[in-house]
């Protein structure tokens, strides 16, 4: 049985997802997909006056595959693919061939408690076109991840932020360029936002720890 090793994204998923393991079968041959802890991992969180949060993720880790069981046939199955990535059926739901909606873990801010949702988008891309930057066009195959819609739910209009504004890019693809083939990825996730006059006021750290509790509870996080 081959080992691949899949989608460190969802070492943070839903809130303590770095305990879990996604385990795929497939029949003649059998794959075994698990979650193996990263050799390099970067996070880097950045804070600009306009109260913008970037973070910033980037992984490498062996991938291992046996003949006839390629890993770019694997990333073609979406469902599949997005099945390993969110477990919990309960807070997803499919909404057409390649388009998700999650419900993310609540966010306790002051008094306040958010709901975010978000729909998510899968998308295989190949042969070079259209590749995300930073992927060399070497590469066969590119699982593209991308936030298309979001939603606060659980806020009065007056508490809801203005110009808010949520981004997801991410990239996964398997790289066989070196002696030994790589499982490599990279992620960005934007949150920029206005407080309303009502909460004009909270301290910046504040800010800044409820900025990160969106991005650690994104289910897409490595």
């Amino acid at each position: 049985m081959a080992e691949i090793a899949v989608f460190p994204w969802c070492q943070m998923v839903l809130g303590g997802g770095s305990h879990f393991k996604g385990r795929l079968t497939k029949q003649s041959p059998k794959w075994q997909c698990k979650i193996l802890r990263p050799r390099s991992m970067l996070v880097k969180t950045q804070m600009t006056n306009s109260s913008t949060y970037i973070s910033r993720i980037s992984t490498d880790i062996p991938l291992y595959e046996k003949p006839g069981a390629s890993f770019d046939q694997y990333l073609e199955d979406k469902p599949r693919v997005f099945k390993a990535i969110f477990p919990d059926k309960r807070r997803s739901q499919q909404l057409d061939e390649e388009e998700w909606r999650v419900h993310m873990l609540p966010i306790e801010f002051l008094f306040l408690t958010v709901h975010p949702v978000i729909d998510m988008r899968l998308r295989c891309k190949s042969n070079g076109t259209g590749y995300p930057p930073g992927v060399p066009c070497h590469i066969s195959k590119v699982l593209e991840l991308d936030i298309i819609r979001w939603e606060l739910q659980g806020l009065d209009d007056v508490l809801k932020p203005s110009q808010f504004s949520l981004g997801v890019k991410g990239a996964l693809y398997p790289d066989r360029s070196g002696p030994r083939s790589r499982l490599k990825g990279q992620l960005q996730m934007t949150i920029s936002f206005v407080l309303p006059p009502l909460l004009a006021l909270v301290p910046e750290n504040v800010r800044r720890d409820v900025s990160e509790s969106v991005i650690s509870s994104a289910p897409f996080i490595y």
